[in-house]
């Protein structure tokens, strides 16, 4: 390289390639590190999978429930749909810990609370169904879907469910208009309403008793083969959570086999880096508590009593300060979380060649060049954002040089273009540094996302670093 062109290099902000710039070993690692996270994007579908994926693993490498006397490792539960886990570190807990916290919610369609019915126009058994956060609803017909999720039963028991994920097991359809005659229905609309929400139906079932005369045969044979195989009855859909999710698994995609496309990605993606850096940063006897929280909600305003608005992480840190001999009053509280930092561990939006109109390329993620600094998040004029202060995101950017991380800076699409939000403002409301913190995706809450193995690696090692930085 010339003087001139080092000094340049020197003088600008050049965001660096990854399948460039980094070393044969790092590149296998990033191939590597991928094989196992995709066996979790087809374990862990729903929320409480993701939960049960996560205990079992904190489980394995020896952590306790938080309380139990002498444990620096310590995890928390709440409701079965949000947790937060941590390693206690040689510091005070009210110094401030190091906390990565991202959601594990994703885009869905659930069954209605009294969802089956007999249809008499097509005389099938069908499921009513409602759909969870922001999601195209065309993508959602005509494709394979299993169900998952719990029935409590009215003894109290609970029946977890999962059908349509094996090759042997059926799955389910909600079956789309064909073009034919789709001219009035469909194509004189526009695409937000080219599907009606309440013609989501799915197709459950059509066989009945031979011979019968029962009303509702269709229906009644369902209920049957419900009982039979689960010992339920109609009445116990109305304390179930079943959900419908894409029942393709998480594959390579790409030539070059440089990429992971799968459902949930927003934002198990950033759940499972978050994970793997706090378990591989066991050894290193931090100075600063680490923290992971993994949220419920987010897709629908973070509300109810598992999403980041609720009292859980909040207790969980008084619980923590208790639990290492601190003052857990509500003063110290407020200073603890005063003295922490976190990553807002969400996704972001990722230049599509397809739809590149929609960013401004010079502020704007794009695959391959590691993991995604957002200094903002929201819409219009920055509303609804957390807006990081330029302190913590140099000292951010700090830590990632140091330790080699492969990073660069984006927002979700250009200005007025559209927009969405993350976790970030909830938990700098409570007084902490937070700058949102992820990787770029292709197809955001479609059924299919897609992510570059280089950013997800590059974003495990970001949130390693940051966790145990002081």
């Amino acid at each position: 390289m010339k003087k001139s062109e080092a000094k340049k290099s020197a003088l600008s902000y050049e965001r660096k390639n990854f399948w460039k710039e980094a070393k044969a070993d790092q590149q296998k690692a990033a191939y590597n590190y991928a094989e196992p996270y995709k066996a979790f994007l087809n374990q862990a579908k729903t929320v409480r999978e993701t939960i049960a994926y996560t205990e079992n693993l904190l489980k394995k490498h020896k952590f306790s429930v938080v309380g139990k006397k002498g444990s620096k490792k310590v995890y928390t539960i709440f409701r079965g749909k949000t947790m937060a886990m941590a390693v206690i570190g040689t510091e005070p807990v009210s110094n401030g810990v190091n906390m990565v916290a991202a959601h594990i919610d994703a885009p869905r369609v659930d069954l209605k609370q009294n969802p089956l019915y007999e249809d008499s126009s097509s005389a099938m058994a069908c499921m009513r169904t409602h759909y969870y956060g922001g999601i195209k609803k065309y993508q959602w017909v005509s494709t394979p879907l299993s169900l998952h999720g719990i029935i409590i039963k009215a003894d109290g028991s609970k029946l977890e469910i999962s059908l349509g994920e094996k090759d042997n097991e059926p799955v389910f359809i909600i079956p789309d208009l064909l073009p034919h005659l789709a001219r009035k229905e469909q194509y004189t609309k526009n695409l937000a309403d080219a599907i009606d929400a309440s013609k989501m139906n799915l197709i459950f079932s059509g066989r009945m008793e031979p011979a019968t005369e029962e009303k509702e045969a269709i229906k009644s044979y369902a209920l049957k083969l419900l009982n039979d195989k689960y010992g339920i009855t109609e009445s116990d859909f109305l304390s179930a959570e079943l959900e419908l999710v894409p029942a393709v698994q998480a594959r390579d995609a790409g030539f070059d086999g440089s990429m992971v496309v799968g459902y949930g990605q927003d934002d198990r993606i950033c759940a499972y880096t978050a994970l793997t850096a706090l378990l591989d940063n066991l050894e290193t006897n931090p100075k600063r508590t680490m923290v992971i929280y993994f949220s419920d909600k987010e897709e629908v305003g973070s509300q109810g009593n598992t999403g980041a608005h609720s009292m859980f992480i909040r207790d969980f840190i008084g619980t923590l300060l208790a639990h290492n001999g601190e003052d857990s009053s509500s003063a110290n509280l407020r200073k603890t979380f005063m003295n922490s930092q976190i990553l807002s561990a969400d996704v972001t939006a990722a230049i599509d060649p397809n739809y590149p109109g929609v960013h401004e390329k010079q502020n704007a993620v794009i695959f391959n060049h590691g993991i995604g600094i957002s200094k903002f998040t929201g819409s219009g004029g920055k509303y609804g954002c957390n807006d990081a202060n330029a302190e913590f995101i140099a000292k951010v950017l700090r830590i990632f040089n140091t330790s080699g991380v492969f990073w660069q800076s984006g927002e979700l699409g250009k200005v007025d273009e559209g927009g969405g939000g993350t976790i970030a403002y909830i938990l700098a409301n409570l007084g902490a540094e937070v700058l949102d913190c992820g990787v770029g995706l292709m197809g955001m809450h479609s059924l299919y996302e897609l992510c570059s193995k280089a950013d997800l690696y590059s974003t495990y090692l970001g949130y390693k670093a940051f966790l145990i930085a002081e």
